[in-house]
């Protein structure tokens, strides 16, 4: 009888916790792999703007209508991505 409340508990801890952790993970590496020159972004602390350039783990973000406000940041920095062209309302996101 308690090895099967064991599984049982496995199996919540594992479905409540860890999928959704390899899920978010997942989704943030597509986000990641998707960034282009252009795009709008919303950082981690909450700003926008325009990313301007990529290398490998760093991109430069323009913030406002100042050409002399450019940020180089991680990529992880990024929370969400808007393509040019492409409003919240169409990209199908809802939180």
């Amino acid at each position: 009888m308690i090895v099967i409340w064991v599984v049982v508990v496995g199996g919540m801890m594992y479905f409540m916790s860890i999928k959704p952790q390899k899920k978010e993970r997942q989704r943030m590496q597509e986000l990641m792999s998707s960034l282009e020159l252009g795009d709008s972004v919303l950082t981690t602390g909450g700003f926008y703007g325009v990313i301007i350039d990529i290398m490998e783990e760093i991109v430069v973000v323009e913030f406002g209508s100042n050409k002399n406000c450019r940020i180089p940041m991680k990529k992880t920095a990024i929370v969400e991505v808007e393509k040019p062209g492409q409003s919240n309302t169409e990209s199908g996101e809802k939180k």
